[in-house]
């Protein structure tokens, strides 16, 4: 079946009763065993909107980094709820794309970074690049961890690891872009908004950054 085009009301279809049931290990399993990543993408631009919403699911859960620069177009789908579960597909190949140690590594420092143990949330993102060294959502991750312990020059370098690594991180771009703030350099973080924003126009918040720039520099002009 991975050579032929999928039908959208089959796709639906066969894929509807799992997701009904929460069954993802069983979704994961039927989506692996019947249809290649290539076909899931095509499924993103075809005009039967189920089938578009069931394939950026099913790329969140089977998806490689082969698909990312796909899935990133559709960052600026028209449809706001194709364009949130692009988001999501992005964000959960990005936490796998790894060797299996170190998502494994990767994980258990998130865990960390969210009850704020930074050292060893750093740690764990030290092994999980230990061991795959090219890994971008490690380097973005640790970057966090450095943003929140006020860090911003080694979050800088982190941030710039992983853009380039993965060029469509927009969220790296971000963090970016916050770095150069704090450090006091506002072209520099205009232009790394503006890369995030470009990728992903539904960054609300970074529209607001790039705003506020804009502001102080015309006041700077003005002085």
């Amino acid at each position: 079946m991975s050579g032929c085009s999928i039908d959208p009301d089959q796709f639906v279809a066969s894929v509807k009763p799992l997701l009904e049931a929460t069954d993802l290990e069983g979704l994961h399993t039927h989506l692996r065993r019947n249809w290649s990543n290539d076909q899931i993408i095509a499924m993103l631009s075809c005009e039967h909107r189920d089938a578009r919403k069931v394939a950026a699911l099913a790329l969140s859960l089977v998806g490689g980094t082969c698909c990312i620069p796909a899935i990133a177009r559709h960052l600026r789908d028209p449809d706001p709820i194709i364009n949130q579960m692009a988001e999501h597909a992005l964000w959960s190949i990005w936490f796998r794309s790894g060797n299996p140690a170190a998502n494994a590594e990767l994980a258990r420092g998130a865990q960390h970074l969210n009850t704020r143990d930074f050292d060893q949330a750093l740690a764990h993102f030290d092994r999980a690049l230990a061991e795959c060294p090219d890994f971008a959502e490690a380097y973005n991750q640790r970057a966090i961890a450095h943003f929140l312990r006020e860090d911003y020059a080694r979050c800088k370098a982190d941030c710039q690891r992983t853009v380039e690594l993965m060029p469509c991180h927009f969220g790296a771009w971000a963090g970016l872009g916050h770095c150069h703030t704090y450090l006091g350099d506002l072209p520099a973080a205009l232009e790394a908004y503006e890369r995030a924003l470009q990728i992903n126009p539904h960054l609300d918040c970074i529209r607001e950054a790039i705003c506020e720039i804009r502001k102080r520099q015309n006041l700077e002009n003005r002085a």
